[in-house]
């Protein structure tokens, strides 16, 4: 991080921060809406990232409102979400797994963005930046409601859709033992120590 002075200097750098990562996301989220399996989950992929773009001018607006130049430094928070999210992409893993594992991914990055544009819209009211603190705001909503998305979206179904495979081999396996299996495990915890 640049050398900061002041809380303006903090600001711009993790306005630069933020940029850098909305700019990454518009590239990462179409991959991820790609090996979404579920309609519902591909769409909202697709629905937030036109919102991304939008808050990549949105970023652009909130530069020219404090009279800073656009630039972006590259966030290596963000990278590193992103990475992961890759890496579960090429997981080979059921349909519904998949998909409960990219929402987790697509969150983690919901919730990196909240944090930010929270410290954001915080700094900006502090300085007095209020056409800022708004086009921040904007997005900050936008960020959240994305979160319940995928949260609904991860509760209404996906979720359980995955667990039901969690424990398939398990389960086969359960089957193959002989009547009574596992009774004195049962047995032995349940019954009193003697001294």
């Amino acid at each position: 991080m640049a050398e900061m002075g002041t809380l303006h200097e903090a600001f711009v750098e993790e306005l630069r921060d933020t940029y850098d990562a909305e700019k990454q996301l518009t590239k990462a989220l179409p991959k991820m809406a790609k090996a979404a399996n579920s309609p519902e989950l591909r769409e909202a992929i697709e629905s937030h990232l036109e919102e991304t773009r939008q808050q990549v001018e949105r970023l652009e607006q909130v530069f020219a409102s404090v009279d800073e130049k656009v630039r972006g430094k590259h966030c290596d928070g963000i990278a590193g979400i992103i990475q992961e999210a890759q890496a579960v992409m090429q997981e080979d893993v059921d349909e519904p797994t998949a998909d409960a594992c990219l929402i987790a991914a697509a969150q983690r990055a919901e919730h990196y963005e909240m944090a930010a544009y929270g410290t954001l819209v915080a700094w900006a009211r502090a300085m007095g930046h209020d056409e800022a603190a708004d086009l921040l705001q904007e997005t900050l909503d936008e960020e959240k409601a994305a979160d319940e998305k995928l949260n609904s979206l991860a509760e209404g179904g996906i979720n359980e859709e995955a667990a039901q495979g969690a424990h398939q081999d398990e389960d086969e396996e359960e089957e193959e033992e002989p009547v009574g299996a596992g009774s004195s495990k049962r047995s032995s915890s349940s019954s009193p120590r003697r001294r």
